[in-house]
């Protein structure tokens, strides 16, 4: 079955000016020492052409593979196209959203139809759209108040019908239905009274489901006779990485990725009431990620190892030869988006560092690899740094796989190795438990086209290097997923790429809390830091988190801390960058979304007013019609305006002027304008 399920991550940006006013002239001036004078810097790239709509993005290749689909501008707003593939003279917007726009589309497994997804402002309550190709109607087949659409399934032996999880009875769980394409109608398939997930055999009938235990382990039960009986127990050292991909074509057994008995997850294949698995693919070094399955025979076919990049590595003998010829192609980032129902075309996104992304088409029965478009164009004309991978050693002696960026004028021929030092920005990821790849990076190109290097690091806790790696960061928010942080920024300053104190801290989400540790923690580690929906208080995030991530309540409590023992509580306070406040010393700028479920606004208002009561300057920028993140191209733009002004402040690179960037944003800085200089006079220009 083809599923698409949404994922949980977060996103964070704080700010404190305070220094900034004070250290302008003497951070401004160790900025022009770490600069090259016999090396000019590049031309400013317009945040415009980074942050602004692509041409074309999300480029599908229907399932008959006679048509294409993707997302692009009307009226300055993505939304979705098709065409005949190839033809972009007949594509055609087949929507006509005038507001955030649409984040996410993929087509009926028939290719009559092209389902969409969409919240409100950022709420994440995501309905499931649908839109009939041949009249143009588009329906809402989720149309429930407060419903969060999840787990949409297809099955080509059932056309017309899509399964989707819907939490309308009880927003803790998702039941699951049957949902008709054409006329929205839905029928239960099982009520959840429970289960984190359930697993639907190729005749769409719920047959294993995975319920997580108050000691964080996940519990697999097998449903014979009406009644849901325990299969087997993944400890909660294997819950992180355990997943259950679908049935054999046979409904015989499951197949699933597995790291029981072993420290990085396979691939495996396990009958039904058996306990010993057979491994199918395996590495020492990463985990399994990526399998891809046959549409109609769901037999596994290929799967991806990714350490530094992705390779792709086939399980079919028939694809052996094809994807040697794919690699051969691929130098970057590659990822398959969707394939035809005969799985004679895969849809390929490839990601080089300093070209913009290309979709393209893969041929699996000649290895051909062909172009279906650029997604920016224009950017291949403009002076992008590359993005080199680095493997960096914790003070514990764990290999950080990290990826470092660095400006063209620092680095003049590109190799990843600095003829002079530079400020630096540390970008952190979400999550915690994701990772950074290798690819082109918006915010990479930006800040080292503004003069900063970048480095990104997946520190302890990051997912895809074993499960050891991910077991490590358990309870170790603040601890040593911070310390991780701090060693790679020091193995910077050894390498000579920048200096002790140029360094800023960045990130979203989990990204944004580590930004609220460096400033607290660790408060002259860091020249000044920027939070995106970063959390400040651990008790009152998890106090807050959504119903329908009940499931994963014990799973955070693990990894986190549990706020229902003395002891947890201890240190969800210990590891909280609030209890920290007073210890903030340096410029800090916050990002927030209003509507944010999974960080709330509560989060950054608390903090700011905890700073505000100690008179500790922080800027404060909010956007009402945004959640987890920025989604309006808009808002982006006025965003990183903002923190463009703030980082030159404080560590004095290039600032492009704010111009109309705050343009048809929504963005109101509740606080701080005027440790920004020149901000507060654009506020009144939106």
């Amino acid at each position: 079955m083809k599923k698409i399920i949404f994922c949980a991550f977060m996103l964070g940006v704080l700010f404190n000016l305070p220094g900034c006013v004070t250290q302008t002239k003497q951070t401004s001036q160790k900025a022009s020492d770490l600069s090259n004078p016999q090396t000019l810097p590049p031309t400013l790239i317009s945040r415009e052409v980074l942050f602004g709509n692509p041409s074309r993005y999300q480029g599908r290749v229907s399932p008959d593979g006679n048509s294409m689909s993707f997302r692009a501008p009307v009226d300055g707003v993505m939304n979705i196209w098709v065409g005949k593939i190839g033809d972009f003279d007949s594509a055609t917007p087949v929507t006509q959203d005038s507001g955030r726009g649409i984040p996410l589309h993929f087509w009926s497994l028939d290719s009559r139809y092209v389902f969409f997804t969409q919240d409100k402002n950022g709420d994440e309550n995501w309905h499931l759209y649908r839109i009939d190709l041949d009249s143009g109607d588009i329906k809402d087949l989720t149309p429930y108040a407060g419903v969060q659409a999840s787990q949409m399934d297809q099955n080509a032996a059932f056309p017309g019908i899509v399964v989707v999880g819907m939490n309308d009875r009880d927003a803790k769980w998702h039941d699951v239905y049957k949902v008709d394409v054409a006329t929205g109608q839905r029928s239960l398939i099982i009520q959840n009274d429970g289960f984190s997930y359930f697993v639907l055999d190729n005749k769409l009938n719920a047959r294993v489901a995975v319920k997580t235990a108050e000691d964080g382990a996940s519990h697999v039960f097998i449903k014979s006779f009406d009644e849901w009986n325990p299969w087997f127990e993944v400890s909660f050292a294997d819950s992180s990485s355990f997943n259950i991909l679908g049935f054999d074509q046979q409904n015989e057994g499951i197949y699933m990725i597995d790291t029981r008995e072993r420290n990085t997850a396979a691939l495996v294949y396990l009958p039904l009431g058996d306990t010993k698995p057979t491994s199918i693919a395996s590495s020492d070094k990463v985990d399994v990620t990526n399998v891809l399955f046959h549409p109609r025979t769901h037999k596994p076919l290929a799967y991806v190892l990714n350490y530094i990049r992705p390779v792709w590595h086939a399980i079919d003998d028939a694809l052996i030869d094809p994807i040697k010829q794919l690699n051969s192609q691929l130098s970057g980032g590659s990822q398959v988006l969707a394939q035809t129902i005969d799985n004679s075309l895969w849809t390929v996104f490839t990601d080089q560092s300093n070209q913009s992304p290309i979709y393209k088409v893969f041929d699996t029965t000649t290895g051909e690899l062909s172009d279906l478009f650029i997604t920016q164009p224009e950017i291949n004309n403009l002076p992008l740094s590359v993005m080199h991978g680095v493997v960096i050693p914790s003070r514990d002696n764990l290999d950080l796989v990290s990826y470092l960026s660095i400006p063209l004028e620092a680095d003049p021929n590109q190799d990843g190795k600095a003829e002079h030092a530079s400020p630096l920005v540390l970008l952190v990821h979400g999550g915690p438990w994701g990772r950074d790849e290798f690819g082109f990076n918006p915010l990479a190109q930006w800040l080292t086209n503004r003069g900063y290097s970048v480095l990104q690091v997946n520190f302890r806790a990051s997912t895809g290097f074993g499960k050891a790696f991910v077991n490590a960061g358990n309870k170790e928010w603040a601890g040593a997923m911070h310390n991780d942080l701090i060693d790679a920024k020091e193995w910077a300053i050894e390498q000579g790429i920048t200096s002790n104190d140029q360094v800023a801290i960045m990130g979203g989400s989990y990204g944004g809390y580590a930004t609220l540790t460096g400033l607290t923690v660790t408060p002259e580690a860091f020249q000044c830091g920027v939070d995106i929906v970063g959390p400040s208080n651990l008790t009152t995030l998890l106090d807050s988190i959504p119903p329908y991530w009940e499931s994963f309540r014990q799973v955070f409590y693990h990894a986190i801390g549990d706020p229902n023992t003395e002891e947890g509580l201890a240190l969800l306070k210990a590891r909280s960058p609030i209890t920290h406040v007073d210890k903030i010393e340096k410029p800090l700028l916050i990002g927030q979304g209003a509507n944010d479920p999974r960080v709330k606004q509560a989060e950054s208002d608390q903090i700011v007013e905890a700073m505000k009561k100690r008179n500790i300057p922080v800027t404060y920028v909010l956007y009402s019609d945004e959640g987890h993140g920025f989604s309006k191209p808009e808002n982006n733009l006025s965003f990183f305006a903002v923190a463009e002004a703030f980082l030159g402040t404080c560590l004095g690179g290039r600032i492009e002027p704010i111009g109309d960037d705050f343009s048809g944003s929504s963005i109101e800085v509740v606080h701080g304008a005027e440790f920004i200089p020149g901000l507060a006079e654009h506020l009144g220009t939106k």
